[in-house]
């Protein structure tokens, strides 16, 4: 293969794996699985090919230095990015791997094979499940380009991204976008541009001006038959009901279950929707030692993009049972110390609700008898609790104390900006491309030469300024600038979700770091002393980090007083003690038929009711359906030798010349022995005379005789063309030669994945695609 043919080869196997990765998005709850892959997949691109052109130019570029050092630095550099991206506390110099990070990593490894049982789709992209995601993504990518580029076989790693394409078959209950396989069926073309190219590099043109390159409308048809044959025949092809195969891998939720992450708060919040309000339930008892308490937290979304805002990778290494002190503030603020005691009436959330910065988390069974720490994690970034092995807090008491940060003003005026480089300050800052509307409103209303609290207090006060038009409602009308804040920030009617999302962009784009929580308010105090938490509390709202401070709570949302917690460090622009525009009447509505992972548009939280998770004995249907994978992909893979073999006999059995002469040139292709394709075949065997003259003698002979034989078929008597017993005998003879002048992977190539095979393959399908006629007079 030319420079420019292994260079093609290497870039398509890396673009074709990362649009096969697009099929795992249904899989996760936000896509924050995505960037360390894609990372991971471009280092072994890179690597790749940087050690490709170095042997080039060293003249190395054949042999066996070749074909086994490019893989083997790919497999390092793949080893030091992912101790940097994962476990660079433990690497020499934060870069290179040592056994200490090693180690860390490979428990990061089986920690993700773990949340793998665990979890159903979508599933939250916690950090050893990420770490595992990554890896194979890595696998993958190291497997296409060995395949592509050493193959010489792009088309073969089709294979993987088949791999990918079913991940969402098997894991996902429901519908799945199309854009999941989409992204495999674009990466399949890919690879069948870049094989085309390869393969007709030294003939014709695809075309007149082939922007492409070579091969690039064959290519583009066989990629277009194959998607519409994807999407069309399904329609006939008997399916599984919906669900089975899921519930079969144990991913889903138990038999009938839905593809739920268990979670009761979504935690893909997004600025738009019509809402509902359904009637209130009751779920949680709050006994606390203060009056006031503040929110009950469930989960952080410190992830911005277009389409909202969302959940980050969650930490799920640090047991709540692991530290007296968990989650403590800074030393450098106010705050004070609370105990709470939680009951789950109806709750059933993998969100475990505590206060902000809780020191301890102490989870219990309803009878109160036992200790359940074990399955419950806590991500220290975002002090969220969570479950893990599909505990859920229905039926479930927890005690709690927390710190309750409660700065005075001239703390938070005294906070100094974080330097720019700091990774807490890029971490929660980052946004993607506003409305220019939104960024003009940020320069209105701040200065950069302001400190911290200054800036949020203007965001702050212009969100709870009735003077500026801003009322809480359930309904939005629809926007006219396409963009969802935007949108919001013109029409200025939502609900908290909006305010809260809104609030955040807007410091974010000042440059303070904050975040959006969902969780709940405090609920009513009831005449026992103790708080009802019901769905009426569930809420979102924003917190701002101040340097030597940590996260301090803001609530931009007009609620009603009754509902609203006392923050005396942001006191609202308004100076009101309830909404502008009151929520219709609640309307009873009927439950769903599968639990649904949301924090419904109305500010209620629907409860689920989940099955259980818990499965005993042996997984039968993990070892049929491994079993079956392995099986299915040994057949695909063992499929291209065994027609090359079956057609050998077929055309050495049938006593024509023109079937043996096809025969030695099918030969020449699996080798890899280039041959004068437009020469007659007195030419052919002169060239390939030469190739085994140096290895074998006889085969000089039985060169020339296929050749002789070929011509005294077309131009001499029938009978003088040979018998077929001595055409197979020369065949034999040619073949064994040539095998002997190419590299032992060369032969082993050719038996298991016959370029040959292939070439016809994509010729019969080039042939049986309809094409244009032309309208140009003869």
């Amino acid at each position: 293969m030319s420079r420019t043919g292994w260079v093609g080869s290497s870039v398509a196997a890396a673009v074709a794996v990362l649009l096969g990765s697009l099929a795992l998005g249904p899989v996760f709850a936000a896509g924050s699985w995505f960037p360390p892959g894609a990372f991971l997949v471009v280092v072994v691109a890179a690597t790749g090919l940087a050690v490709r052109l170095l042997l080039a130019r060293t003249d190395r570029a054949d042999g066996v230095l070749a074909g086994l050092l490019p893989p083997l630095v790919q497999v390092l550099a793949a080893a030091t990015a992912l101790t940097v991206v994962f476990t660079p506390g433990r690497a020499w110099g934060g870069v290179l791997p040592t056994p200490g990070s090693l180690a860390e990593l490979g428990a990061l490894f089986a920690e993700g094979a773990s949340e793998i049982q665990e979890q159903a789709t979508p599933a939250l992209p916690l950090t050893g499940l990420v770490a595992l995601t990554t890896l194979f993504l890595t696998t993958l990518a190291l497997a296409v380009d060995l395949v592509a580029v050493a193959g010489r076989q792009p088309t073969l790693g089709g294979l993987a991204l088949l791999v990918l394409a079913c991940i969402p078959v098997a894991t996902v209950t429901g519908d799945v976008s199309l854009v999941a396989f989409l992204g495999p069926a674009v990466g399949f073309g890919v690879l069948l541009w870049a094989d085309q190219r390869s393969r007709l590099a030294d003939r014709a043109r695809s075309g007149p001006g082939a922007a492409l390159g070579t091969g690039t409308l064959p290519a583009l048809r066989t990629g277009v038959l194959a998607l519409v044959a994807g999407i069309l025949l399904p329609a006939f092809v008997p399916m599984l009901a919906e669900g089975s195969f899921a519930t079969g891998l144990g991913t889903g939720d138990g038999p009938g279950g839905g593809s739920s992450t268990g979670t009761a708060l979504d935690p893909q919040a997004a600025l738009q929707g019509q809402l509902t309000q359904p009637t209130p339930i009751d779920l949680l008892t709050l006994d606390t030692t203060v009056v006031d308490p503040e929110y009950l937290r469930a989960v952080a979304l410190d992830e911005y993009t277009d389409e909202g805002w969302g959940i980050g990778n969650l930490d799920g290494t640090t047991s709540v049972a692991d530290s007296d002190e968990l989650a403590p503030l800074p030393g450098g603020v106010d705050s004070r110390r609370v105990t709470a005691r939680i009951t789950a009436v109806e709750h059933a959330d993998r969100f475990l609700p505590v206060f902000a910065s809780p020191l301890s988390v102490e989870v219990t069974e309803d009878d109160g008898e036992g200790s359940d720490d074990g399955p419950w994690r806590l991500d220290a970034d975002s002090s969220t609790v969570f479950g893990r092995d599909g505990a859920r807090t229905s039926g479930r008491s927890w005690e709690v104390v927390a710190q309750e940060a409660r700065p005075t003003a001239g703390q938070l005026a005294q906070s100094r900006p974080l330097p720019a480089d700091d990774p807490l300050q890029a971490a929660y800052t980052a946004l993607p491309e506003l409305d220019p509307r939104v960024t003009a409103l940020v320069d209105q209303l701040t200065d950069d030469g302001q400190p911290p609290a200054e800036r949020v207090q203007a965001v702050y006060g212009f969100l709870t300024d009735r003077a500026n038009g801003f009322v809480y409602s359930l309904t939005t009308e629809p926007g006219t600038t396409g963009d969802d804040l935007a949108d919001f920030l013109e029409l200025r009617r939502g609900y908290c979700e909006q305010y809260a999302g809104a609030m955040a962009v807007l410091t974010r784009a000042a440059g303070v770091p904050s975040r959006v929580v969902l969780g709940y308010t405090p609920g009513d105090r009831q005449p026992d002393g103790t708080r009802l938490i019901t769905t009426a509390d569930a809420h979102a709202w924003v917190e701002v980090w101040f340097d030597g401070l940590g996260w301090v709570p803001y609530d931009p949302t007009p609620i009603d007083v009754a509902r609203r917690v006392d923050l005396p460090w942001a006191p609202r622009a308004d100076g009101e003690s309830g909404p502008t525009d009151q929520a219709p009447e609640a309307v009873p509505t009927a439950a769903g038929g599968l639990p649904t992972a949301e924090l419904d548009r109305d500010d209620q939280f629907t409860p689920l009711d989940l099955p259980s998770t818990q499965q005993a004995g042996t997984p039968w249907g993990v070892v049929a359906a491994g079993t079956g994978g392995t099986l299915l992909l040994a057949a695909l893979l063992a499929t291209p030798g065994l027609l090359r073999r079956a057609r050998r006999r077929r055309r050495l059995s049938s006593g024509s010349a023109g079937d043996a002469w096809d025969e030695l040139l099918a030969t020449t292709t699996d080798l890899g022995v280039p041959v004068a394709a437009s020469g007659t075949p007195r030419q052919v065997a002169r060239g390939l005379a030469e190739v085994v003259a140096p290895v074998d003698r006889p085969a000089v002979t039985a060169v020339r005789d296929l050749a002789l034989a070929l011509e005294a078929s077309v131009y001499g008597r029938p009978a003088a063309a040979g018998t077929g017993a001595d055409l197979a005998v020369s065949s034999a003879v040619v073949d064994r030669a040539l095998r002997a002048t190419v590299r032992r992977r060369d032969r082993w190539r050719s038996r298991v994945w016959p370029a040959s095979t292939v070439e016809d393959a994509v010729r019969w399908v080039a042939g049986h695609t309809p094409r244009r006629r032309s309208t140009r007079p003869a």
